[in-house]
């Protein structure tokens, strides 16, 4: 049977078994890659023998290429900017030395049990410190989570992989040996570093422009801007790599050009590519199955085990719980970040790269990569809705408002004290709404006290605390406004 058959009869399960699967996974201890992981192994060589693949199989590197660039650019249209911009340093003094204890903690655990040698071994760290938005989705999506760990949980998904992509080329050049003298690698890390960044920048910033200049000049049709959308990508991609840099750090650039310069894309092409995106990660996810299907019986069981465990259960915990000991949150939220960083399919096309870049040893280091992220994927998959569900119902507990549900944003979680607010008297707000220019009056309320009590003060507005800045997008800017809680 041909490749292209065998293709399009892949693509026709995955469609079709994601369509028809969807309403079960919202509802079950599942999800999409672990269904799709499994079906890979079910349609591999050791199981029904449909898909004969290996790590160097061309239709594997193309889904596994697309997928990567796709979801890095759509990361970084995703990044609510204008949130970050006033402290941008909270996220990368936080994430950022999280990802790197997270890499230094697996890479000594693997230099300690496997053979890796050190180099190896920080390559693997580097790769399994991915955070994959795929199986973080449903949490991120979950409204009974307070929207600031959400936006946590989103920053870190969305930015973790710029951190992690540069180590990880750098180490695949170090094991290569492809730069040798000073002058080398200071050409590698300016082609990777800057000038990667640079080509994206600029791709995507134009891109966006001419089309909103084309846009207002002719009225182009929504569905040829989605489809234009997915042009921009792979031409930071295309453009990253022509001028020997990364294209996978230019598709990053570009989508975060569209935040940076305030240009905007259709909203059909963020529909239409989270849609194509999903769909080639699931194919992505199937076709990993079947090759790790082979791959896993070449690695040691045992010390694979320990090292998935301490990865998942201490490792990636500790390190997120030492970063937001500053943070204004419960205990029971940091748990819930730290535990919901899982290995997926982000980690497996990193470990993809070092393959196709001819590393040494590296089908081994896939192997093992491939091992921890099937245990996370059904670990995580098969806890999120139960481990929701529990901090949901944390959340909604009478009796205490959690720090964390009085702030929408992952940087409030680290302002001074909210208590610090000018303050009225239950008589100066009576003579406000008396006069006439009566105030908007918010109940910010927390989940658990408006159920307690669900009276309201006539004509307040019911506004979650976590929810205040989807409503001061739209809020008027001629009244004064007042929020009131418990």
């Amino acid at each position: 049977m041909s490749e292209i058959v065998i293709a399009m009869g892949i693509l026709a399960i995955v469609l079709t078994v994601a369509a028809l699967a969807s309403g079960v996974v919202e509802r079950a201890p599942l999800s999409f890659p672990m269904i799709f992981l499994g079906l890979g192994f079910l349609v591999g060589p050791l199981g029904l023998n449909w898909l004969q693949i290996d790590v160097h199989n061309r239709m594997l590197e193309v889904v596994a290429t697309v997928s990567l660039a796709l979801v890095l650019f759509l990361d970084a249209v995703n990044l609510q900017v204008d949130e970050l911009r006033r402290d941008w340093y909270v996220p990368v003094l936080t994430l950022g030395p999280g990802t790197l204890l997270i890499i230094a903690g697996v890479a000594g655990v693997a230099w300690w049990l496997t053979e890796a040698t050190p180099i190896e071994a920080l390559l693997l760290g580097a790769i399994l410190a991915s955070t994959d938005p795929v199986v973080l989705r449903d949490v991120i999506r979950d409204p009974r989570i307070p929207r600031s760990v959400r936006r946590a949980l989103s920053i870190e998904a969305g930015t973790n992989d710029i951190v992690v992509l540069p180590i990880v080329l750098i180490l695949i050049a170090v094991l290569r040996g492809s730069a040798g003298s000073v002058g080398e690698w200071a050409i590698f890390l300016g082609q990777l570093l800057v000038l990667s960044p640079i080509v994206g920048l600029t791709v995507g910033g134009l891109g966006a422009w001419l089309m909103g200049r084309a846009d207002a000049a002719f009225g182009i049709r929504r569905e040829y801007q989605a489809l234009y959308g997915i042009g921009l990508v792979l031409a930071a991609y295309a453009a990253g790599t022509f001028v020997r840099g990364d294209g996978f750090l230019a598709a990053f650039f570009a989508g975060l050009a569209i935040s940076l310069f305030n240009v905007s894309l259709c909203d059909c092409f963020l529909d239409y590519g989270e849609v194509t995106a999903e769909m080639m990660m699931l194919l992505a996810f199937v076709l990993f199955g079947a090759v790790l299907s082979t791959l896993l019986g070449t690695i040691p069981l045992a010390p694979t085990l320990v090292l998935a465990a301490l990865a998942l259960v201490l490792i990636r915990p500790g390190a997120l719980y030492l970063v937001l000991l500053r943070a204004r949150m419960s205990t029971a939220a940091r748990l819930f970040l730290g535990w919901f960083g899982p290995r997926g399919l982000n980690s497996l096309l990193l470990a993809l790269l070092a393959v196709q870049a001819g590393v040494p040893n590296a089908e081994w280091l896939l192997a093992l990569a491939g091992a921890v992220v099937v245990i996370s994927v059904v670990a995580h998959g098969a806890s999120a809705t139960p481990i929701a569900a529990l901090y949901g119902r944390r959340v909604a507990a009478p009796g205490e408002t959690l720090a964390e549900e009085r702030e929408s944003t992952f940087v409030g979680l680290f302002d001074d004290d909210p208590n610090d607010v000018a303050r009225l008297s239950p008589d100066e707000l009576h003579a406000l709404l008396a006069g006439p220019s009566p105030p908007v009056v918010l109940d910010v309320r927390s989940r658990a006290e408006y159920e307690r009590d669900a009276g309201q003060i006539p004509g307040s507005v019911r506004v979650p605390s976590d929810h205040l800045d989807e409503w001061l997008a739209s809020a008027p800017r001629d009244r004064l406004v007042v929020a009131y809680c418990t």
